[in-house]
């Protein structure tokens, strides 16, 4: 069974940078799509950003392109999102996501395509 873990979530101030990691485990980690999801309050859960299964393609939201950088190291099995230029609307719970797709895609931008997900981390922006 899949089993991911977030770390890195936090307070900052507006302007400032984060790096969320999400651990994988439980199954071959280089066969699976990674994407981190983000929810606010009173919100629906919305996509941030999807990496491929080797890394060398990537995807983002509009609301976090230019600010926001996914990336994954294979050999540690785990996914990054690094954060800059935080937005006070920025702040959310994060989720890291994994899914198991077709292998003629290699991105996954809908929450119904991942199959695995992390309990979530708080990222809070203050202005």
């Amino acid at each position: 069974q899949v089993q991911l873990v977030e770390s890195g979530g936090g307070l900052v101030q507006a302007g400032g940078s984060l790096r969320l990691s999400c651990g994988f485990s439980g199954r071959t980690f280089s066969t699976y799509v990674m994407g981190w999801f983000r929810q606010a309050p009173g919100k629906e859960r919305e996509f941030v950003a999807t990496i491929s299964r080797g890394g060398g393609a990537t995807s983002y939201a509009e609301s976090v392109k230019g600010r926001f950088t996914i990336s994954r190291d294979n050999a540690k099995t785990t996914v990054y999102l690094q954060m800059n230029s935080l937005k006070p609307e920025d702040t959310a719970v994060y989720y890291c996501a994994a899914a198991l797709i077709p292998n003629n895609r290699i991105l996954a931008t809908l929450h119904l395509e991942y199959g695995y997900w992390g309990q979530g981390t708080q990222v809070t922006v203050s202005s």
